[in-house]
């Protein structure tokens, strides 16, 4: 075994440990599941590690349809940057036409024993965007500052378009890259090792902290999201049903806001299937009623509607609702209310039931298919 790579490989080992001896795990499917999500712990742990250069930093691109950790939001795309104390940063890019561009500085890392500081965070609202789109800005690392997060955000993902990002180092513009050493290589291999167990161990026990202490089928009126931005609302929660049982999910469209969504996840602590089910829907996406209201129902039986979110085999979840870009704070009546019926009771609770076809439905699962394929998240 070779003393280079032996970090990773037993980090490697170690996690399969912890996938395998997941205190949620039921069935084959479950398993098979956490293998999968092992391979994105993988992934994501080399691009961190390797793709990584304190002098020359860049945007990553860490977490995605192949990668999914922290449950994931379907509807954006999450770059992260190293940050070093002290140092300069020009931000530049070419603003697309997502519903929501965010910026946020961390300090320390999300653990499984506490979570990251948010200290500084905005949107593009704050930025000088010329005509073109184009914007710049520079920011001085402070003391305890980690990483740079920015998330793009899409409320209609067959319209909006991406932008572009990049990042520089204003004291290493124009000057050549270190020559790699073995001591270089050694370090990113730990740090890849680390990485990868710390990210299993971490998004084990996050939704402990914070959804899994809520009343089940009952997510939380809407309130500032941990560790999250100044202009982000989110209601956590998650679910629990029978295969014959649904949840009924209502909340008012808000018009105070660029973008607003739900989704469900597995117990990983994930995103599941979004491309070819659907497991999430933006207000772009969902129907909503002649009342202004939004009736999603989450089940793993097909209830006939439009607005539904499929288990995908999952009897237990997580459950959240995000706001952003919020233009005045929401209060409980923007939140969601809830109720657990029999799926064949469906028609009768909703008050404007309007059956979708399987030839409807199906039409939007290619639509969702070819908006991820258009901003190819990988």
């Amino acid at each position: 075994m070779s003393d280079l790579t032996k970090p990773l490989q037993d980090a490697i080992a170690e996690a399969e440990k912890l996938i395998e001896g997941a205190p949620f795990i039921r069935t084959e499917q479950d398993l098979l599941e956490g293998y999968d999500y092992l391979a994105g712990r993988i992934r994501m742990a080399m691009q961190m590690a390797f793709d990584h250069d304190l002098d020359r930093p860049v945007f990553i691109n860490p977490t995605h349809q192949y990668s999914r950790q922290g449950l994931d939001n379907p509807d954006a795309i999450y770059f992260n940057a190293y940050l070093e104390e002290g140092v300069e940063y020009v931000v530049r890019g070419v603003r697309g036409t997502s519903a929501d561009l965010s910026f946020q500085v961390m300090g320390g890392a999300y653990t499984a024993d506490s979570a990251a500081t948010s200290m500084l965070a905005f949107d593009d609202r704050e930025l000088d965007i010329e005509d073109d789109g184009s914007f710049e800005f520079t920011y001085v690392a402070e003391p305890g500052a980690k990483t740079m997060i920015v998330r793009e955000v899409f409320n209609d993902w067959d319209t909006e378009t991406r932008g572009r990002l990049w990042i520089e180092r204003t004291d290493t513009v124009g000057v050549a890259a270190k020559p790699l050493t073995r001591e270089r290589l050694a370090r990113r291999y730990e740090v890849a090792a680390k990485l990868l167990t710390g990210s299993i161990q971490t998004w084990f026990a996050f939704p402990q902290f914070f959804e899994r202490k809520e009343p089940v089928n009952r997510p939380t009126a809407p309130q500032s999201t941990p560790g999250g931005l100044s202009s982000q609302r989110s209601s956590i929660g998650h679910y629990e049903l029978a295969d014959d049982e649904a949840l009924i999910v209502t909340v008012p469209e808000c018009t105070d806001c660029s973008y607003q969504a739900i989704q469900i996840g597995s117990d990983w602590y994930i995103s599941t299937d979004y491309e070819t089910h659907q497991t999430s829907l933006t207000k772009a996406q969902a129907v909503v009623d002649p009342d202004g209201k939004m009736r999603f129902v989450i089940s793993e039986q097909n209830p006939g509607v439009a607005n539904w979110l499929e288990c995908l085999g999952h009897r237990t979840g997580s459950l959240m609702l995000r706001w952003q870009r919020i233009e005045r704070d929401l209060g409980p009546a923007d939140g969601p209310v809830t109720e657990v019926v029999k799926v064949a009771d469906v028609p009768d609770k909703l008050p404007y039931f309007t059956p979708i076809t399987t030839e409807e439905y199906a039409a939007r699962i290619a639509a969702r298919q070819r908006a991820v394929a258009r901003r190819m998240i990988s």
